[in-house]
């Protein structure tokens, strides 16, 4: 029973996430969650450069405001991604430099995706399903190459009367528009 459910949930929730910038959403949201969690550390080696106090905490709920949003709201994600770059970078003055580092680099390379992402791009199409369809054009080219051979005159000449080199020129200046050819 929970079987069946999971095989109907996991392809409706990949078309879900290949709708979105879903990855960006959540390394914005990890890089905020990971700052959070170095400001509430009760570790000796905590640095606090700038600013303390609320600005320490709010800057990185702000990230995970934002990366959520982008996840559940991509047609606002420019808007999204600008405000998470910015209390990205705002992290590495009030928050512990950033998180170490690792937070600002989260969320400045999720922002970056957020900004990135175009809507209207295909589904990725997996590598198994890309050589199938190589597969199929070399086995329709090969086919139709065969018929080409057998269709040809054999005399050197083509279908214009004329010889093989200049029937081919002739052909291709009629085809082509007139002010490429004068």
């Amino acid at each position: 029973m929970f079987a069946d459910k999971r095989q109907e949930v996991r392809p409706a929730f990949r078309s879900w996430r290949a709708h979105r910038p879903f990855l960006a959403g959540v390394l914005l949201t990890l890089g905020g969650t990971e700052i959070l969690v170095t400001m509430k550390a009760s570790l000796g080696v905590i640095l606090h450069i700038g600013m303390q106090g609320l600005a320490g905490y709010l800057l990185p709920a702000l990230m995970i405001v934002c990366g959520v949003l982008i996840i559940f709201n991509p047609a606002q994600r420019l808007f999204y991604s600008i405000v998470g770059i910015g209390v990205t970078l705002g992290t590495w003055l009030t928050s512990n430099l950033g998180g170490f580092f690792i937070g600002l680099a989260l969320g400045a390379v999720g922002s970056c995706m957020a900004f990135g992402w175009l809507p209207d791009q295909e589904p990725k199409v997996s590598r198994k399903q890309r050589r199938k369809e190589k597969r199929e054009k070399k086995a329709a080219l090969a086919t139709s190459a065969t018929a080409e051979s057998t269709a040809k005159p054999e005399s050197g000449q083509d279908d214009t009367g004329e010889g093989s080199l200049r029937g081919s020129i002739r052909s291709s200046t009629a085809d082509s528009p007139a002010h490429l050819t004068t």
